[in-house]
């Protein structure tokens, strides 16, 4: 079980007073556990989402320090709380020894290297999702949580929700019948663009916020909530909206541990040519269009070996459907509904609601930060740990490869790597510009 901030502090303190029991009154002490029992909070990246997290992890700590690219966001969270620490290189922020928890809601493509060095600097890690820009980060960040040993927490929040929990459970029953077919409608992408660039803001490090990118003018398009537009950042769709529904559906076929053996799929790429060349344009060689790239259509199918399948789609509606020889449910943000839910009824219910509880690890679902914490005080895996995300989530990343390279692939997902396909390979990976590289 992870130590925690709360008995290092009361047990340095017992052996600091044993000497000198007056020291302090009761009611001194008293206050001083109440606030060792609160553990030292980061925030990095709080713009958007990023604020919301880090807030809700401050209201739980102590909020010691700010950091974000970005200062007027940065300035804008540590108004919020008093006496706040702010920075716009996230590094000082790491340098706090008294934080123990580190909130990150920065963009996508430098989640892993800040939740690396959180990591190696001793922190507990909130990070937002979807984790990673590409499968080999997900491999480095799962090699350095089993190193360090430290709680870390996803933001795929809807592991938290009863609803998506009972329709996991009652997919992995055998209720519905076998095999099973996810089906994930997760919305399309928006269009924009060419855009002129422009003078970055004097508050934002624009070659800071690029990291290990290649360099390319500023373009406010480019940067804070759109930025998931851009393959040069994040996924689009497949990794935003894909995060939350392909890991649910990966969670109700039992595959969150594996990965599909087939990918296959089309997709429509605003301002990408057909002579598009993902290994040039990942690094830098072949520029396009200054707009969003990103799928904004889409129908992928990922094959299991048993037989089991998830189709991701950019729409109709939003949710999932679990669908097999003996049934079908969907489940989104409002509702789970068909004739196998309605249907429960008696021990066959609290079957499947101890089903749905037991997803938890142990715990109380009393909110996806609060498991989080819980973690923290007491060990165990969080709900959304980062094992699992990086499974479904090299789901997402593998059908964004499919139709960017317009073929099907074949995955080794014990070896994690394509089947006879040198050139899908190159894409596990995109180089790295200096001096933002992993050290792993």
């Amino acid at each position: 079980m992870s130590t925690t901030r709360r008995h290092f502090l009361k047990t340095a303190a017992v052996g600091a007073t044993a000497g000198a029991p007056y020291l302090f009154t009761s009611e001194q002490a008293r206050a001083q556990d109440a606030a060792n029992d609160r553990l030292g909070i980061g925030s990095i990246g709080t713009g958007g989402r990023g604020s919301g997290i880090g807030g809700d992890a401050c209201g739980r700590g102590n909020a010691i320090a700010v950091a974000d690219v970005d200062l007027s966001h940065a300035e804008r969270f540590a108004s919020r709380f008093k006496g706040m620490k702010v920075y716009q290189d996230y590094r000082k922020l790491l340098d706090h020894k008294d934080i123990d928890v580190v909130t990150i809601g920065t963009p996508d493509h430098w989640h892993v290297k800040v939740a690396i060095e959180a990591l190696q600097a001793g922190k507990h890690v909130y990070c937002e999702k979807p984790l990673t820009l590409t499968i080999d980060e997900g491999k480095k960040i799962c090699q350095v949580v089993k190193q360090t040993g430290k709680v870390f927490q996803v933001g795929t929040q809807q592991r938290s929700d009863g609803r998506f929990r009972l329709a996991v459970a009652i997919a992995r029953s055998g209720m519905l019948g076998k095999p099973l077919k996810a089906t994930c409608s997760i919305g399309g992408a928006p269009t924009g663009g060419p855009w002129e660039p422009t003078d970055p803001p004097p508050q934002l490090d624009w070659n800071f916020w690029l990291g290990q990118c290649p360099v390319v003018p500023f373009t406010p398009q480019r940067c804070h909530g759109s930025f998931r537009w851009w393959l040069e950042y994040s996924g689009g769709k497949l990794t935003d909206w894909g995060a939350h529904h392909v890991d649910i559906a990966h969670w109700g076929l039992g595959k969150e541990h594996t990965g599909p053996v087939e990918i296959e799929g089309t997709g429509t790429f605003p301002n990408v040519p057909d002579d598009f060349d993902p290994v040039a344009f990942f690094a830098g060689k072949q520029k396009l269009a200054n707009g969003f790239n990103t799928a904004t259509e889409f129908h992928i199918d990922l094959r299991f070996d048993d037989g089991n399948a998830i189709h991701v789609q950019h729409g109709p509606d939003n949710g999932i459907w679990f669908e097999g020889p003996q049934g079908k449910i969907f489940v989104n943000r409002r509702r789970i509904t068909g004739k196998p839910v309605e249907d429960l009824a008696g021990e066959q219910k609290e079957k499947m609601d101890q089903a749905a509880l037991a997803l938890y690890k142990g715990k109380e679902p009393h909110g996806h930060m609060q498991n989080f914490f819980d973690c923290i005080a007491e060990g165990g895996e969080p709900v959304s740990d980062v094992f699992t995300h990086h499974r479904e989530l090299t789901s997402c990343h593998l059908c964004n490869l499919a139709m960017l390279l317009k073929r099907k692939l074949r995955w080794d997902p014990e070896k994690q790597e394509f089947i006879g396909d040198d050139v899908a390979n190159a894409l596990l990976s995109r180089p790295r510009r200096e001096p933002y590289t992993l050290n792993v």
